[in-house]
């Protein structure tokens, strides 16, 4: 009688291991080569069909489950195949590594040639262009006589453009009290195109260099809310830190404000069902 219910509750627990294992969750993964990541990389499930592209920042989401077989291709690249391990369900991360290809050149034939280096001797043996010399002899002017008198064209004289004569320092006389103005407002504007190009890079940094994992999934953030989330911790100078290379005090402050920010989030919602 015990031999039967050990089988009994050995066969439940292989059932639900196997039930377990064949269980597709979201993978988040990242395609990378030697030297960067690879974007719009071809990644696909060999066991399910589904497919996916990865975005600039060679990062992918694809469901999959365990002892999968997902394949990524890119043009520049050598296709590669990697399985799900149970370390890949466990952190829902999956990494897969390309090579870049490498192009042969055909065979380049030199021709064989008779010329010895020496100029006086090769230019003997190169044959003569006939059409050039032709061409030298019609177009020559050796035989004119530059030195003779050319009478004035009366025809010329009507139509050439009136003379004007100026002072090219006339320009800038009392203009030294004024000259500083526009380099000043020049360094004004590239200051806060600087700024400008600095706040645009930044969101993308964060959400390569923390990970979609970190953002969608630790902090629960919705990814159409990604750049709202940002601008509402911006007072906080999650910027300048970033900028300082003090990423522990900036994951401090997402993870803090996060909460807050869901609990607006629901009660906005809240409110327009209720409207």
């Amino acid at each position: 009688m015990n031999k039967k219910r050990y089988f009994f509750l050995l066969f439940l627990c292989t059932a639900w291991s196997l039930s377990s294992q064949k269980k597709e969750i979201r993978i988040y993964g990242k395609v990378v080569d030697s030297t960067t990541v690879v974007k719009n990389a071809h990644i696909i499930n060999l066991n399910t069909n589904k497919g996916t592209f990865s975005n600039d920042q060679g990062a992918f989401r694809i469901y999959a489950s365990l002892g999968d077989s997902l394949k990524a291709s890119s043009i520049q690249h050598e296709t590669a195949i990697g399985v799900i391990t149970k370390y890949n369900i466990s952190s829902t991360f999956f990494t897969i590594r390309l090579q870049k290809k490498r192009y042969v050149l055909d065979e380049i034939v030199l021709k064989k040639h008779y010329l010895t280096g020496i100029l006086s001797l090769d230019r003997k043996q190169t044959p003569k262009d006939w059409r050039e010399n032709a061409l030298k002899n019609t177009m020559t002017l050796s035989k004119e006589n530059m030195k003779a008198p050319v009478p004035d064209d009366h025809i010329d004289k009507r139509v050439r453009p009136p003379v004007v004569r100026t002072d090219p320092n006339q320009a800038f006389i009392g203009a030294g009290a004024k000259i500083g103005i526009p380099f000043k407002y020049s360094e004004k504007l590239w200051t806060l195109r600087r700024k400008l190009n600095y706040q645009k890079k930044i969101p993308v940094a964060l959400l390569d260099e923390l990970g979609e994992t970190f953002f969608y999934v630790d902090l629960k953030i919705p990814e159409e809310k990604y750049y709202h989330f940002l601008e509402y911790c911006n007072h906080l100078g999650i910027e300048n830190l970033y900028l300082q290379r003090k990423k522990l005090e900036v994951i401090k402050i997402l993870k803090k404000e996060s909460n807050a920010y869901l609990k607006i989030l629901k009660e906005n919602k809240e409110k327009n069902d209720k409207k």
